[in-house]
């Protein structure tokens, strides 16, 4: 192929990102991934942070993991300071993908802590591929922060996400079992419980912990 063909090639596919039908932008991601140029990265990770289609940001993220890390790694950390939501929830969501650790620096207490649900989630998933070894109680200190927060699907989210880190979560569970928020305690012992037993179903282990929760605080009223 030569060089004309090939800038050719890069317009194209460059348009199709951009373009009005979600399908064609499905396809041209999948064509950017199956041909990495270093000319797609900055329009992928803008991409990224205004695709409407859940699909098609998939498939952008995927064609930023078939690119050099050196060249997406830093794109991608620059989108950590956006306002924007999607753009940091993307941004981390991808940056978990690439797996590159030089990204660990960038992801913060404030993205770990996220008022906005999406991107904490992203943070969290990021947070637990990346921590260095070592420091994954400081991680755990300020994941089980947020215990108790949001709906099933987040609540979820961050059990799994304190559960990556193994055994170093037990006494930070065990601390926040004693918190005057019921929601608190549930959420931790329920996580608890998912770390001795992954089959026992998140939802059991909820209801597990409720009820002893329930009973802890009848024993203290009598």
């Amino acid at each position: 192929m030569t060089m004309a063909d090939q800038d050719t090639d890069v317009t194209r596919g460059l348009r199709g990102l951009e373009h009005g039908d979600a399908s064609v932008r499905l396809r041209a991601a999948m064509a950017v991934g199956t041909a990495p140029d270093p000319r797609y990265v900055g329009t992928l990770v803008e991409r990224c942070a205004t695709e409407p289609d859940f699909q098609v940001r998939e498939l952008l993220t995927w064609a930023l993991t078939r690119h050099a890390s050196s060249m997406t790694v830093p794109a991608l950390i620059g989108e950590l300071r956006s306002e924007r939501v999607q753009a940091r929830s993307q941004a981390l969501h991808t940056l978990s993908k690439i797996g590159d650790r030089q990204a660990w620096p960038a992801i913060t207490r404030a993205h770990l802590t996220d008022t906005d649900d999406d991107v904490a989630r992203s943070a969290w998933r990021a947070a637990v591929v990346l921590v260095p070894e070592g420091e994954e109680p400081a991680l755990a200190e300020v994941l089980v922060t947020q215990l108790g927060r949001g709906g099933r699907d987040t609540r979820l989210s961050l059990s799994r996400a304190l559960i990556a880190l193994g055994e170093v979560i037990v006494p930070v569970l065990r601390s926040a079992a004693k918190s005057p928020a019921a929601g608190v305690r549930e959420h931790a012992g329920a996580t608890e419980q998912l770390l001795r037993d992954p089959d026992a179903g998140f939802d059991y282990a909820v209801e597990e912990a409720k009820r002893i929760v329930a009973l802890g605080t009848h024993v203290q009223e009598e």
